[in-house]
Protein backbone atom coordinates (compact mmCIF):
# COMPACT_ATOMS: atom_id res chain seq x y z
CA UNK A 1 0.00 0.00 0.00
CA UNK A 2 1.54 3.44 -0.88
CA UNK A 3 2.10 5.82 1.69
CA UNK A 4 2.43 9.73 1.09
CA UNK A 5 3.45 10.44 4.68
CA UNK A 6 7.38 12.34 3.62
CA UNK A 7 8.72 11.93 7.06
CA UNK A 8 8.64 8.00 6.37
CA UNK A 9 12.15 6.87 6.45
CA UNK A 10 11.89 3.97 3.42
CA UNK A 11 11.89 4.26 0.14
CA UNK A 12 8.79 6.44 -1.43
CA UNK A 13 5.77 5.15 -2.18
CA UNK A 14 6.25 1.60 -0.23
CA UNK A 15 5.17 0.85 2.83
CA UNK A 16 7.41 -1.25 4.87
CA UNK A 17 7.15 -3.34 8.39
CA UNK A 18 8.40 -2.54 11.45
CA UNK A 19 8.56 -6.43 11.95
CA UNK A 20 9.98 -8.73 9.43
CA UNK A 21 9.48 -12.85 8.99
CA UNK A 22 12.98 -14.05 7.42
CA UNK A 23 16.11 -15.05 8.29
CA UNK A 24 18.36 -12.05 9.59
CA UNK A 25 21.97 -11.53 10.93
CA UNK A 26 21.16 -8.83 13.48
CA UNK A 27 23.69 -5.86 14.27
CA UNK A 28 24.30 -8.30 17.52
CA UNK A 29 26.30 -10.93 15.01
CA UNK A 30 22.87 -13.10 16.35
CA UNK A 31 20.38 -14.88 13.84
CA UNK A 32 16.76 -14.08 13.92
CA UNK A 33 13.78 -15.52 12.09
CA UNK A 34 12.47 -11.92 12.71
CA UNK A 35 13.55 -8.32 12.76
CA UNK A 36 12.68 -4.91 14.18
CA UNK A 37 12.72 -2.56 11.18
CA UNK A 38 12.90 0.79 13.26
CA UNK A 39 14.22 2.47 9.78
CA UNK A 40 10.32 2.01 8.81
CA UNK A 41 9.11 4.14 11.67
CA UNK A 42 7.82 7.85 11.12
CA UNK A 43 8.70 10.94 12.40
CA UNK A 44 5.15 11.13 13.96
CA UNK A 45 6.02 7.04 15.48
CA UNK A 46 9.20 8.57 16.95
CA UNK A 47 7.33 11.32 18.99
CA UNK A 48 5.08 9.12 20.24
CA UNK A 49 7.67 6.46 21.62
CA UNK A 50 9.73 9.49 23.05
CA UNK A 51 6.79 10.60 25.12
CA UNK A 52 5.86 7.04 25.94
CA UNK A 53 9.46 6.71 27.09
CA UNK A 54 9.24 9.69 29.14
CA UNK A 55 6.39 8.93 30.67
CA UNK A 56 8.46 6.09 32.71
CA UNK A 57 12.07 7.52 33.04
CA UNK A 58 13.58 9.46 36.00
CA UNK A 59 14.25 12.83 34.84
CA UNK A 60 17.34 13.54 32.73
CA UNK A 61 19.78 16.50 32.35
CA UNK A 62 21.56 15.07 28.39
CA UNK A 63 20.78 12.68 26.38
CA UNK A 64 22.40 11.24 23.70
CA UNK A 65 21.65 8.11 21.12
CA UNK A 66 23.92 4.75 20.54
CA UNK A 67 24.75 5.13 16.71
CA UNK A 68 23.01 4.73 14.29
CA UNK A 69 19.43 3.11 15.80
CA UNK A 70 19.39 5.84 18.84
CA UNK A 71 20.04 9.00 16.58
CA UNK A 72 16.54 9.71 15.89
CA UNK A 73 14.73 8.69 19.29
CA UNK A 74 17.36 11.03 21.09
CA UNK A 75 16.71 13.90 18.98
CA UNK A 76 12.99 13.09 19.92
CA UNK A 77 13.81 13.15 23.75
CA UNK A 78 15.66 16.69 23.67
CA UNK A 79 12.21 18.82 25.28
CA UNK A 80 12.07 16.72 27.67
CA UNK A 81 15.64 16.83 29.31
CA UNK A 82 15.63 18.59 32.97
CA UNK A 83 17.07 21.45 34.96
CA UNK A 84 16.16 19.65 37.84
CA UNK A 85 17.12 15.77 37.23
CA UNK A 86 19.78 16.15 40.30
CA UNK A 87 16.50 15.23 42.78
CA UNK A 88 16.08 11.27 41.58
CA UNK A 89 17.07 11.91 37.72
CA UNK A 90 20.02 10.93 35.99
CA UNK A 91 22.44 13.24 34.18
CA UNK A 92 22.79 11.49 31.11
CA UNK A 93 20.08 9.15 29.48
CA UNK A 94 21.56 7.21 26.64
CA UNK A 95 18.75 5.70 24.13
CA UNK A 96 18.60 3.06 21.61
CA UNK A 97 15.88 2.02 18.97
CA UNK A 98 16.19 -2.11 19.99
CA UNK A 99 18.17 -3.97 22.82
CA UNK A 100 19.39 -7.76 21.64
CA UNK A 101 22.63 -8.38 23.73
CA UNK A 102 23.28 -4.70 25.01
CA UNK A 103 26.64 -4.75 23.50
CA UNK A 104 26.23 -1.47 21.63
CA UNK A 105 24.56 0.85 25.01
CA UNK A 106 27.36 -1.00 27.14
CA UNK A 107 29.61 0.21 25.02
CA UNK A 108 28.42 3.58 25.09
CA UNK A 109 27.93 4.21 28.27
CA UNK A 110 31.50 2.92 29.16
CA UNK A 111 32.57 5.85 26.84
CA UNK A 112 30.76 8.36 28.53
CA UNK A 113 31.42 7.32 32.59
CA UNK A 114 34.20 9.33 32.94
CA UNK A 115 32.04 12.44 31.41
CA UNK A 116 28.79 11.49 33.71
CA UNK A 117 28.20 11.02 36.93
CA UNK A 118 25.22 9.49 36.65
CA UNK A 119 23.59 7.04 33.38
CA UNK A 120 20.53 5.41 32.46
CA UNK A 121 19.59 3.98 29.63
CA UNK A 122 16.43 3.72 27.48
CA UNK A 123 15.07 1.21 24.31
CA UNK A 124 12.09 1.12 22.77
CA UNK A 125 12.09 -2.32 22.01
CA UNK A 126 14.43 -5.47 24.30
CA UNK A 127 14.91 -8.95 22.36
CA UNK A 128 15.87 -9.93 26.05
CA UNK A 129 15.75 -8.61 29.66
CA UNK A 130 18.04 -5.66 30.06
CA UNK A 131 20.45 -4.74 32.75
CA UNK A 132 18.83 -2.74 35.55
CA UNK A 133 19.59 1.21 34.68
CA UNK A 134 18.08 0.10 31.13
CA UNK A 135 14.47 0.98 30.86
CA UNK A 136 12.47 -0.56 27.73
CA UNK A 137 9.28 -0.10 26.51
CA UNK A 138 8.75 -3.31 24.96
CA UNK A 139 10.40 -6.37 25.65
CA UNK A 140 9.88 -9.59 23.39
CA UNK A 141 12.00 -12.70 24.47
CA UNK A 142 11.74 -14.78 21.66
Amino acid sequence: MPISDKSFGGPVGLKMNLFQLGNFTLASGKTSRFKIECDNLTDDDWECLAWMLFQTLPSFGDVKGVPTGGLKLAEKMEKYRSTSWTIGGVELLIVDDVYTTGGSINAYRLSMAGTYKSIGGAVVFARSTPESWIESLFVCSI
